[in-house]
């Protein structure tokens, strides 16, 4: 194999890469030798079918199964004599023209992690900020579950239905006067003003009674799931079967046995291993923050450009969809587009402490355990259907890059358990509000980093975890489309989207091959309406 260099850019690199006919004959010579015992053949006997016979029956499969094996290999080997560190998968091209026994000239083009020096951990100063869970953070807990609970009691019959209310009914919809698959249902329990439902559906339903039939018309959203109804008007045929309204909820010790509990005091105890564990979230969510603020703020290199572009359509693809939920979303979109370029510089900041944990990582050590790698790789698989769990498992352990995808997250939060080990820590009681105002101090977009003219003393806002995938969900014409993780208040896009962004080192999720055929992921929930 011959190799030359013809660029060298920056962290660019090509290579012109000859392999030479010898090469891919004498691998074809081999896969010969390999499937020789299995080829059947008239007049031979299993197993001695003369190896230039073979050739002439799969020799055109056996050569193109060699020149790929030759072009794996010597990909491999160029990375080895030149000693790179690819940032993602090299790009590489048969030069046209290629006939079975010539010599094959590849051109083999990637971008190169840089060359980082060993991060200095010396000298980190964090302060942990800690929350106690005391029993009103307890008691707040269980009446916010309680109230997720809503109960509906039967009301009277010439009730008139209010927001808040519950409302039974079955239901009959068209378009254009034609009945569509799904469109009908019975029994369907609609609260009024909780937003489940397309624009328009329920707030025709306020002042309904038990008895009532009401044509109900709406328009199904543009974003809507089912392809053949987005942006389509439609009619609804009610009819209403009973009107509840909510039913108090008492907390006390027949609500704890309601949940399958001995008393309250046991519920007591439950809520509040779930409330140490949030308030434990929000003080790493703030030390965490600081610590990468210190370690964007003292170390500056280039970065691949692939790997920021590919972190920035990341960011920008989540920012298009919460835009596409805002009240006015061509408004919400436009805005965005004022703000590409500080979008881009917080992909960059990522993608350098992503790289800047990685090496802090392997300089000291840290790693992730095949157990842990195994308990990843299961984890994920529960995220799809149960016939595809396996064929999940199997592309995660045979692809490298998936695997590193999915290594990448747990990786990073032990580098950061070991930065914090290493760090002088100073602790202060705060309450859950000082807590959260200090993790969401910094909302203006600002991108932390060498030669800001910032004191790096600000913190963005927490990340919001990503909903995982889920199975494919039966669709209801019906329902709208909905935020999985839909905050009580939405802030402006662009500050929301900048802190979630901003201090996230760069750790892509392994994606399945399509050999995986993952469940469809179910429609997301709506955002919750900008205040």
């Amino acid at each position: 194999m011959k190799t030359v260099e013809t660029l060298n850019e920056g962290l660019k690199r090509e290579y012109r890469v000859t392999i030479t006919a010898k090469d891919i004959d004498a691998r074809v010579d081999e896969e010969v030798k390999s499937i020789a015992p299995t080829v059947r053949m008239p007049g031979f006997r299993p197993g001695k079918v003369p190896p230039n016979l073979i050739r002439k029956m799969h020799g055109a499969a056996l050569s193109a199964d060699a020149l790929n094996k030759a072009i794996d290999q010597g990909v491999k080997d160029l990375m080895t004599k030149e000693k790179l560190r690819p940032a993602l998968q090299p790009a590489v091209t048969l030069a046209d023209g290629y006939e079975t026994g010539k010599d094959a000239e590849l051109t083999v083009a990637l971008e190169v992690l840089p060359e980082i020096e060993t991060p200095s951990i010396d000298g980190l100063k964090l302060e942990r900020l800690t929350v106690p869970a005391d029993d009103k953070a307890v008691m707040a807990k269980i009446e916010e579950f309680a109230a997720q609970m809503k109960r509906f009691e039967e009301a009277p019959k010439t009730k008139k239905a209010a927001t808040g209310d519950q409302v039974i009914i079955d239901f009959a919809g068209s378009v254009d006067g034609t009945p569509f698959d799904g469109g009908t249902g019975e029994d369907m329990a609609v609260e009024i003003g909780s937003g489940q439902l397309i624009p328009g559906f329920e707030d025709q339903l306020v002042g309904v009674k038990a008895g009532d039939e009401k044509v109900l018309k709406v328009t199904f959203p543009d974003e809507y799931p089912v392809d053949n109804l987005k942006g389509k008007p439609a009619e609804f045929a009610v009819t209403v079967k009973e009107v509840k309204v909510p039913a108090d909820t008492k907390i006390d010790d027949e609500f704890a046995k309601s949940l399958g509990l001995e008393s309250l005091d046991k519920l007591k105890e439950l809520m509040k291993d779930q409330v140490e564990q949030e308030l434990n979230g929000l003080t790493r969510t703030y030390m965490k923050r600081k610590l990468l603020d210190q370690l964007a703020a003292s170390h500056d290199f280039e970065v691949p450009p692939t790997m920021v572009e590919a972190e920035f359509n990341q960011i920008w693809q989540q920012l298009e969809h919460e835009a596409s939920h805002e009240e006015d979303p061509e408004a919400a979109k436009a805005e965005l587009e004022k703000d590409r370029e500080e979008y881009r510089s917080i992909a960059v900041r990522r993608v350098r402490l992503g790289l800047l944990l990685s090496e802090i990582g392997q300089a000291h050590g840290v790693q992730v355990s095949s157990q842990e790698m195994q308990r990843l790789i299961m984890q994920a698989a529960q995220q799809y259907r149960p016939e595809d769990r396996q064929r999940f498992v199997e592309y995660v352990q045979q692809d490298a890059l998936a695997a590193a995808q999915l290594r990448a997250p747990l990786y990073e939060d032990k580098v950061v358990d070991f930065l914090f080990e290493k760090a002088e820590i100073s602790d202060r009681e705060v309450t859950r509000e000082e807590i959260e105002a200090a993790i969401e101090a910094d909302d203006d977009g600002h991108v932390h980093g060498p030669g800001c003219g910032h004191d790096h003393d600000h913190d963005a806002k927490p990340a919001k975890k990503a909903a995982a995938k889920k199975p494919a969900a039966k669709k209801d014409p019906v329902k709208e489309e909905k935020a999985e993780d839909a905050p009580a208040k939405k802030a402006p896009a662009k500050k929301a989207a900048a802190s979630k962004a901003e201090d996230k080192p760069a750790a892509k999720k392994a994606a399945p091959a399509e050999k995986a055929e993952p469940a469809k992921k179910a429609p997301a929930k709506k955002a919750a309406a900008k205040k």
